[in-house]
């Protein structure tokens, strides 16, 4: 039924004006959480285009180490024969640890390592053959070490090496030198020498004359014998003295055994990394000296033969 006068009444709706909803700034953390990847990014960038490709190789190894190998050591995840590691075997390395290394430095000479064997061998057919030798075997021990062949000439209570608190050789001590001074000089790497002393101390102690200088004498009138016996100077690698530092009878550092020479003849990789080791860097291949006349002067390092005074 329409209204009186055919006219529809006038609905009025109003609806409430509401401010915009307010999203938070979570989307800015967002953001300089991404700026900051992208600068740590592009600052990887500069610095990799920048680097050597030897400190490349350097910053790759760092990578290939677990924190927990690095720590620890243990076997490495890419040695693994489970598939849940992600590992499989490893083409460039089958060793512990993470970090490569060159074929020659990781693994020893299979001919170097029978070589000293060898000399090994022959060294003890030597003593067993030798009237003279064969009284004084009890002293020599011979070994296989890391380094390479170790001939110990130990002391003995009745059987002294030198003369008491001296690097004075006593007679059987410097026929054993002498007829292992041949036999060494058929080597073709090199050998070092080590004096060893026990805990004894000298009454005035390390203000003047101490078990450093005597056991470094004593190494150094052993080399002296080596050389009297036919053995070339230039076999002669390092000579050094130790005190009482290395104890052969750790129970009894006052044990006469603890007094001895040790020799080593290297093995080819002990003797590389000694060498390698003394090698002068880049940056002492040149040195400064000031001549008379106040000026500062350049000298190659190369050119100064040893021995010479600038």
């Amino acid at each position: 039924m329409s209204d009186a006068g055919g006219k529809r009444p006038i609905i009025i709706i109003k609806r409430p004006v509401r401010a915009a909803a307010h999203h938070g700034g979570a989307w800015k953390i967002a953001f300089a959480d991404f700026m900051t990847a992208m600068f740590a990014f592009f600052l990887v960038m500069w610095l990799l285009s920048t680097s050597s490709p030897k400190q490349l190789a350097g910053i790759a190894e760092q990578f290939k180490m677990p924190l927990k190998v690095a720590i620890n050591g243990g076997q490495k995840s890419s040695n693994s024969t489970s598939v849940i590691p992600g590992g499989g075997s490893d083409p460039t390395s089958k060793v512990d640890g993470e970090i490569s290394k060159p074929e020659e430095e990781s693994s020893n000479d299979p001919n170097d390592a029978k070589r000293l064997e060898d000399l090994k061998q022959r060294l003890d057919d030597m003593i067993e053959s030798s009237p003279v030798l064969k009284q004084f075997r009890p002293q020599l021990l011979i070994d296989i070490t890391p380094e390479g062949l170790r001939i110990q000439i130990v002391d003995s209570s009745n059987r002294p090496m030198f003369d008491r608190s001296s690097a004075v050789v006593v007679s059987y001590m410097r026929t054993i030198l002498r007829e292992l001074g041949p036999v060494l000089n058929e080597q073709p790497t090199k050998l070092t020498l080590s004096g060893h002393t026990d805990a004894t101390a000298y009454t005035q102690g390390d203000k003047s004359y101490s078990n450093w200088e005597l056991s470094a004498d004593r190494a150094n009138a052993s080399r002296r014998e080596l050389l009297a016996g036919g053995m070339q100077d230039a076999k002669v690698l390092r000579v050094v003295g130790v005190s009482s530092s290395v104890h052969l009878n750790k129970d009894d550092p006052y044990a006469p055994v603890n007094r001895r020479i040790s020799i080593v003849v290297l093995n080819r990789r002990a003797q590389a990394d000694i060498e390698n080791s003394n090698t002068a860097t880049s940056a002492l291949k040149q040195v400064s000296v000031r001549p008379a006349g106040g000026k500062q002067a350049a000298v190659d390092a190369a050119a100064v033969k040893p021995g010479s005074r600038i």
